[in-house]
């Protein structure tokens, strides 16, 4: 037994992230008369989307909402990371003050999404970035002015990073969409449906208007070549070479389903299964936002609000297909081209953590396979990074999800199990 157990923390409602699902959730809980307590990584509430240095860089949806959260009674924990979602509802915190354990009668897991990475020769060479990543350090207030940048990949996110890049001074020197033209155009064709996102995107695209945006090309390969990047780009027919300062490369976001999976829910192709009010497959525990399927914040924030209100035991009718239809037509508009899987070199390190190259691994072994028999997905990232482009590149499955869903240390875990420990037991 430590010297001392986890401080323990007791709540109606616990929300786990604090982006625009978390912070729904927690304030439409709140506003419904439950105690909240919501925990999130970061150390001020919004998640990626909303991520910010001042109020003002952001938008008024964005505003609004966190302005409710600062409104509400719910308590908002900072730089503190669930490692765990046992039986009873209990979560295990690790936090800059140590650990700590929160006990609640409902739980909204809003855990958000990852950036995919798939490998590529020179995909580890210093400059090349996560499109997401980017667009976080200029979030945090890094100066762009006069970089050349090349984005490519997939999805919705290469637009509002190159129209921030622009904005912020950086030469966009183009942007490579690898799905299909008549995909693309097929899925901008379909938001007049959603007015708001079709002005949103046409606003994006009109901001780096002076920036080609080629669909149907992919990054090939990167070398070093005079102290700059040269990127070799292709449409699987001809080839061009972009020099730039910076690359910027994701191929869409993966679900966060870690602590979800902990907590024993039923997990979909897209993400957890959810009810009509956000409830999963474990009574108690409710889900919104990414960790259900990719759809947006607007998505997010209404699952979010559906979440809040049904874990404070208010009877909810249901959001409809619209945020699931969503997430379908931009999962099938922005699919992953076979050609992706022949771009790796026998050299090419697939996990980042291990140095694991894409020789060592073999196709048709399962995730577990792999990890003992190469130790991908064993490092620090615990397979988040790596494990989406080993399934994609040999398939396999997902991983099964052992505590601590994310590192933390041995004297957290110890002293969560000392707090959980009733009193007079040992």
């Amino acid at each position: 037994m430590p010297e001392r157990a986890a401080q323990v923390l007791k709540a109606h409602v616990a929300v786990v992230g604090a982006g625009p699902a978390g912070i729904a959730a927690a304030v439409s809980a709140a506003e419904c008369g439950s105690s909240v307590v919501v925990i999130d990584a970061a150390p001020r509430a919004g998640g990626q989307i909303w991520r910010h240095r001042a109020r003002g860089e952001l938008g008024r949806t964005a505003r609004t909402w966190l302005a409710r959260l600062d409104a509400s009674p719910a308590t908002f924990i900072a730089g503190a990371t669930i490692v765990d979602c046992a039986p009873g509802l209990q979560l295990t915190a690790e936090g800059d003050g140590g650990a700590f354990v929160i006990e609640a009668a409902a739980v909204v897991i809003a855990s958000g999404a990852y950036e995919r990475f798939l490998p590529f020769p020179g995909w580890t060479t210093p400059g090349v970035l996560g499109v997401g990543g980017i667009q976080a350090l200029l979030k945090s207030g890094a100066s762009m002015a006069g970089r050349r940048v090349v984005l490519a990949g997939s999805g919705p996110l290469l637009l509002p990073v190159a129209a921030a890049l622009t904005r912020a001074g950086a030469r966009v020197v183009m942007v490579a969409e690898q799905a299909p033209v008549r995909r693309v155009a097929r899925f901008a064709a379909g938001l007049w449906s959603t007015p708001a996102r079709l002005l949103q995107a046409a606003a994006y695209r009109g901001a780096f208007l002076g920036s080609p945006y080629r669909c149907g090309t992919w990054v090939a390969r990167v070398e070093v070549e005079g102290g700059a990047l040269a990127v070799s780009l292709t449409d699987g027919v001809r080839s061009r070479i972009e020099r730039c300062d910076l690359l910027g490369v994701g191929y869409g976001l993966v679900p966060s389903t870690e602590l979800p999976k902990i907590a024993g829910c039923m997990i979909g192709d897209s993400g957890v299964l959810v009810g009509a009010g956000q409830e999963t497959t474990v009574a108690g525990v409710y889900c919104a936002g990414e960790p259900t399927g990719i759809a947006g914040a607007e998505s997010a924030i209404r699952q979010g609000t559906r979440a809040g209100r049904s874990a404070a035991g208010e009877r909810v009718a249901s959001g409809g297909p619209q945020d699931g239809a969503f997430a379908d037509r931009l999962a099938r508009a922005f699919a992953l081209r076979d050609e992706l899987r022949s771009l790796p070199e026998p050299e090419t390190i697939v996990c980042r953590c291990e140095d694991v190259r894409y020789a060592e691994l073999r196709a048709g072994r399962t995730i577990r396979q792999q990890k003992l028999e190469t130790r991908a997905g064993m490092g620090p990232c615990q397979g988040r990074l790596c494990g989406p482009a080993i399934r994609y590149l040999f398939g396999g499955g997902a991983d099964r999800v052992q505590v601590p869903a994310f590192p933390a240390s041995v004297d957290t875990l110890i002293a969560a199990g000392a707090a959980s420990v009733p009193q007079g037991e040992s």
